[in-house]
């Protein structure tokens, strides 16, 4: 069956479900805010708590991590997801949310084959391109740096 871009996007369009913009671009923006909200908390709960900043900021990224992976385990994330839908892709909760997933739905498979493998189904890609990104803007810096005399 070959169809043109055309016809696919009709096909497409005639099946999808409408989306209610009105209603789910609020919820993106009032879960997701509540989230980096929550975050903002932890951070400043944990300087009360006489840690300096950078520590403070790492705990706050720990305690999200943490969150994020046991309100996955708890299927609790997917539910909030539901009604946030982009709201939970703040980066840190969405990105542990990502690498959990995969984890719990293959962990049927075993700890190697199941578990293991599996857990960077979906994160996976994310962190090999930034690697490489990084490198190479690392590389191309270095030789800027090196020709400018710097």
């Amino acid at each position: 069956m070959n169809i043109s871009n055309q016809e696919y996007g009709e096909l497409v369009k005639r099946h999808s479900p409408p989306s209610a913009l009105y209603k789910t671009v609020p919820m993106a923006f009032v879960i997701g805010g509540g989230i980096c909200v929550i975050g903002e908390c932890l951070l400043n709960l944990f300087a009360y708590l006489g840690l300096d900043q950078e520590h403070a900021a790492m705990w706050t990224s720990i305690s999200l991590i943490f969150l994020s992976a046991l309100f996955t385990g708890l299927k609790l994330y997917d539910r909030i997801a539901q009604h946030a839908g982009a709201g939970t892709l703040v980066p840190i909760t969405g990105f542990a949310n990502s690498v959990v997933s995969p984890a719990l739905d293959f962990k049927s498979e075993g700890f190697v084959l199941g578990l293991g493998a599996k857990m960077f189904v979906i994160a996976g890609p994310v962190i090999v391109y930034g690697i490489s990104a990084s490198i190479i803007y690392g590389i191309i810096y270095y030789i800027i740096t090196v020709f400018q005399g710097g």
